[in-house]
């Protein structure tokens, strides 16, 4: 039932944004509502029910030293979070995606630390925030970078239904209060990459004593460089022709 209720939320907003976004989440069978920029800011921000950073539309960040990097533009946070469990899964429901081309990636940074305990989402600066990656997925399989299947483009949906994106919390995750950060990177403009983040609040249960070490943690702005060849690309270039291996931007994944 959930899900068909998602269905119907992203076939009514989706025709109307230009790029897509981020709008809920899933844990089980139990959905969160995201910001929608396309209702009045009035009636989301701190209301109870709200668990993502505000983001004011659909487009895209242009720049890789842009202070909205982390969680978009403004970026004000949510009163609540989302209760899940370490090892089990959220999904990330998006209205109709448009974009084929170039890597997704899922991220986590701690709220409260051994230094902090109990310290609140709300008041953390994430652009100072240490992110660590959890998940990401580019270039699958085809003749080249601009012929060939991208997560992204599978990602698609185009009959109505709602784009799912699955990713588990690590298992022996320290548990806590943690952001979580969605990042769709799009390359279908030569050399002006799109950047699309969305993040939300999580309180972390069930976890074991990991935490990842710190040649993992990165920060937006800051982790991405302008002179980066898989950030800065062609994808149709004669130079990318043959090209058939793709590497994600932002470091190794830390899984636990």
């Amino acid at each position: 039932m959930a899900l068909q209720l998602l269905a119907a939320l992203a076939l009514l907003t989706g025709r109307a944004l230009s790029h897509g976004g981020l709008a809920n989440y899933t844990v089980g069978e139990t959905w969160y509502r995201g910001y929608d920029p396309s209702t009045p800011a009035a009636e989301q921000l701190n209301q109870t029910w709200m668990i993502q950073r505000q983001w004011a539309s659909t487009d895209p960040i242009f720049s890789v030293t842009s202070p909205f990097l982390a969680c978009n533009n403004p970026g004000v946070p949510p009163p609540s979070y989302i209760p899940v469990r370490a090892g089990d899964n959220i999904t990330a429901v998006y209205w109709y995606w448009l974009h084929p081309v170039g890597p997704m990636t899922v991220w986590l940074a701690r709220c409260d630390s051994d230094d902090s305990p109990g310290g609140d989402c709300r008041d953390l600066d994430v652009s100072a925030a240490r992110w660590f990656k959890i998940w990401e997925a580019g270039l699958l399989e085809g003749p080249n970078l601009a012929e060939g299947l991208w997560y992204q483009k599978g990602f698609q949906k185009w009959d109505g239904s709602p784009a799912l994106w699955p990713v588990t919390i690590p298992k022996g995750l320290q548990s806590g209060l943690y952001m979580i950060r969605h990042e769709i990177l799009s390359l279908h403009v030569e050399f002006k990459p799109q950047f699309y983040p969305e993040c939300a609040h999580l309180n972390v249960t069930g976890g074991g004593g990991l935490v990842p070490p710190k040649e993992v943690l990165v920060r937006f702005p800051g982790v991405y460089k302008e002179d980066d060849p898989s950030i800065f690309i062609d994808i149709y270039s004669e130079e990318n022709a043959n090209r058939t291996e793709y590497t994600v931007p932002g470091g190794p994944i830390w899984d636990g």
